[in-house]
C-alpha cells in the first residue's frame, strides 16, 4: 500500500520548553537540521505564523538543496507546522508533548504526492532519525555545565 505520510517520533530527555528553543533559535537550529554531515545557510527565518523559511542545505560533497518554506502554524511549546513549497512537496508536523523522561517530539510530513513520499522513504526515513539525533546533540551541548 502506497503512503504519502512518513513518521518519526521520540522522546528527548529534555522538557519541551528547551525542545521548542532548538526550533525558533535560528543559530541552534542550523546546528541540527538536516541529515548527518549536511550544513545549512538560512536566507530568511521568519519564526511566526505565515513567516518564511528559505535557506539552502549544503551536502558533505558541497550539492546545494535550495529549500523554500512556511512556517504555517506555530503554538509555543507544543506545536510546529512547516509548508515546504518546493519540491518535493510536503507539510511537516511537528508536535512536543510532555512524556515520562522528557519530550516525545512527533514528526509526521505529509507529501503532496504519495509517488513522491514512497520514492524518497528509503532516504527520508534514516535521515529524519538521523535529524533528532543531531537535535538530541545540539540540547545535550547547550545545556549549562
Amino acid at each position: 500500500m502506497t503512503s504519502n505520510i512518513l513518521h518519526a517520533s521520540r522522546v528527548l530527555p529534555y522538557e519541551p520548553e528547551a525542545v521548542f528553543r532548538a526550533f525558533e533559535d535560528p543559530e541552534m537550529l542550523a546546528r541540527w537540521w538536516g541529515p548527518n554531515g549536511f550544513t545549512n545557510e538560512f536566507e530568511s527565518f521568519e519564526f511566526e505564523n505565515g513567516g518564511s523559511w528559505n535557506f539552502v542545505m549544503v551536502s558533505p560533497e558541497g550539492r546545494r538543496h535550495g529549500n523554500v518554506s512556511r512556517f504555517v502554524r506555530i503554538e509555543r511549546p507544543s506545536l510546529i507546522e512547516i509548508r515546504h513549497d518546493c519540491e518535493p512537496f510536503f507539510t511537516l508536523k511537528i508536535e512536543l508533548q510532555p512524556a515520562e523522561g522528557g519530550t516525545l517530539v512527533d514528526w509526521t510530513g505529509t507529501f503532496d504526492d504519495a509517488s513522491v513520499a514512497e520514492k524518497i522513504r528509503p532516504i527520508a526515513e534514516p535521515a529524519n532519525q538521523q535529524n533528532l539525533d543531531r537535535l538530541t546533540a545540539v540540547l545535550a551541548s547547550s545545556e549549562p555545565s
